[in-house]
């Protein structure tokens, strides 16, 4: 990853909250979290923390838990289903590089019998599940969180989360930046439909495409088990598989997002500013799309291109997509290639300002190399396939929203080993997870993920954490082997509790998951739990929102500077492109079974 490139979200969150329910809810919410934040930080210091998984391992899958406050050699018991009690397979010590912490990575040995086991260490004790299938709920509720954020239509199949209409966007205006001699500032558009972006209620193009896209290329990976795969949307009795229909559902409002006159894409659908935390009924600040951008252009480009492909067997349900998607994306090459500086330079925006998400980028190689590449699969025209070489990457890193390379480059390894590219792209690929994986047996958590300061930062848990995972399973299916797998799944225990903080960080999983993450509508909403299947941003020791939230973190140390309050966008906010990671890991390794 460029590291001189922004963070996710980095130049997207709020500088300033506006109030939730009531000032006095607000500071009663916030006193509870603090309480929360050091009652456990006592309970670190003086008690026994047993960190583990807290969603479940498969029976092949090694079983490892962490053990913090004692040296648990001699102490630590596992008790089986049938109630026969097991002595660990081997016990190393670890030190903290930040905090000094003394830790325990425990080998529970080869617990391949399914059931419930018991890990106690005196009067601390906790479970282990090791159940065929640990994260078919997770990763379907992973997915379907994409229905539960939909917008410009009611969620009427969420049960407790059901809401009316928000956000139709049938009257949004051409900003001053956007304006053409054909569509003049003050023109009203259409463009309905569509995800939440992320805990705010705007739409923003660069975003939703590279969400589409990383799933796209995980569908692409394990295509029988998506389309096997039913999440109980309104589309489930078609002939699409649900996750092409859900895709669909944000494609057709990317289309609204093209100038129809010149190709051009508009970079976002926004308010001015922020909306308070209030549900999208209760909205009223005016909508609009902004200047057209040649990141976000290419990127629409690149998934049309990916869409007309995947979905070219399913015109039955929609008729004529796969010609307009593929018109779309080439009109939106030609003027990116005509545009090739017209980044997005929020700044200079006027009449109004605008103070939202930017996802701005500097740099558009990657959003070339991706964009051609998908294009040369559609198309087949050599044209693209030069471009594509034009714009190759020097070598491979994690993908995220302002970095696309490796989007290219999955393309690439999809096409298959007739490329001229495929060789080349998968050394660059196998040289990073070897890399990846070196520090592992003296880690702390016994992962790839989380032993350095620069794994954690905004988004660290989906770009770090997940596609790293990710990718260790794909170096796996093109070589054949299991040997990363392994690596892969440590980084999913992480995720999932065997961490710094000992949280589960996917809300309505585990133990102690996040019950108050940075999402207006779980925060303003009459029910208690905020959607499940979210993933949070997770540890930032920049800790960006500490001064304008008046916040205090439990912990300025990488990995434990989490906070689960509403309040904190820097480490537990939502966003589609973080979900869109979780799914494509989770969801593979459903698919394995």
């Amino acid at each position: 990853m460029d590291n001189a490139r922004p963070s996710a979200r980095s130049l997207s969150s709020e500088a300033r909250l506006s109030p939730l329910r009531g000032s006095g809810e607000r500071v009663l919410v916030f006193f509870l979290c603090l309480l929360f934040a050091s009652v456990f930080a006592v309970h670190a210091q003086n008690g026994i923390e047993i960190r583990r998984n807290q969603v479940g391992s498969s029976p092949s899958q090694e079983k490892v838990v962490v053990v913090e406050g004692i040296n648990p050699q001699g102490k630590i018991k596992v008790t089986t289903p049938t109630g026969k009690t097991l002595k660990p397979a081997a016990i190393r010590a670890a030190v903290s590089p930040w905090s000094g912490k003394q830790r325990y990575v425990v080998d529970l040995g080869q617990l391949t019998a399914t059931g419930r086991y018991r890990i106690s260490i005196g009067h601390q004790q906790c479970d282990l599940l090791v159940t065929e299938r640990p994260y078919q709920v997770i990763a379907k509720a992973s997915l379907r969180l994409f229905y539960l954020i939909r917008s410009g239509v009611a969620i009427e199949l969420g049960e407790e989360y059901n809401r009316p209409v928000g956000h139709p966007d049938t009257h949004v205006l051409v900003h001053p930046s956007a304006a053409t001699e054909q569509r003049p500032a003050g023109t009203v558009i259409s463009s309905p439909y569509g995800w939440y972006d992320a805990g705010d209620y705007n739409k923003y193009v660069v975003n939703s495409a590279f969400s589409i896209g990383l799933i796209l290329a995980a569908y692409e990976q394990q295509r029988d088990y998506f389309t096997a795969l039913s999440t109980d949307i309104p589309e489930s009795g078609n002939q699409t598989s649900d996750l092409l229909d859900e895709m669909m559902f944000n494609l057709r409002w990317l289309l609204t997002m093209q100038d129809p006159d010149d190709g051009g894409v508009y970079h976002k659908l926004t308010t001015p500013n922020f909306e308070g935390f209030i549900m999208p009924t209760a909205c009223r600040q005016p909508r609009c799309v902004v200047a057209k951008s040649v990141t976000a252009s290419l990127d629409f480009a690149a998934v049309m291109a990916d869409a007309a492909r995947h979905l070219a067997p399913y015109q039955h349900d929609y008729p004529e997509f796969c010609y307009q998607a593929t018109a779309a994306a080439e009109l939106a090459y030609q003027w990116a290639k005509a545009h090739p500086d017209a980044f997005y330079h929020q700044e200079q925006l006027r009449d109004p300002a605008i103070s939202t998400g930017a996802y701005g980028d500097r740099n558009a190689r990657d959003e070339f190399f991706w964009a051609a590449s998908a294009l040369y699969r559609l198309t087949r025209k050599p044209y693209y396939l030069d471009e594509a070489k034009q714009f190759l990457p020097s070598r491979f890193s994690t993908p995220s929203w302002a970095n696309v390379a490796a989007l290219g480059t999955f393309e690439w390894l999809a096409e298959g080993k007739t490329s001229e590219l495929y060789a080349p792209q998968l050394s660059q690929l196998l040289a990073y997870c070897e890399n990846a994986v070196q520090d592992v047996d003296s880690s702390c958590f016994q992962s790839p993920f989380g032993n350095k300061p620069r794994d954690f930062g905004w988004g660290c848990l989906a770009e770090n954490c997940c596609c790293q995972a990710f990718v260790l399973l794909l170096a796996d299916k093109l070589q054949g082997t299991t040997a990363y797998r392994r690596y892969a799944l440590q980084n999913v225990d992480y995720l999932l509790g065997r961490n710094a903080t000992g949280y589960c960080y996917v809300t309505g999983f585990g133990d102690k998951s996040p019950l108050h993450p940075h999402h207006r509508i779980s925060a303003a909403d009459t029910v208690e739990k905020p959607f499940p299947g979210m993933l949070v941003g997770g540890p930032n020791p920049g800790q960006q929102d500490r001064i304008a939230g008046n916040l205090t973190y439990p912990s300025n140390y990488p990995d434990e500077s989490y906070l689960d309050a509403t309040e904190s966008y820097a480490s537990n906010e939502i966003a589609i492109n973080w979900n869109a990671s979780l799914v494509a890991l989770l969801c593979w390794l459903d698919a394995l079974k």
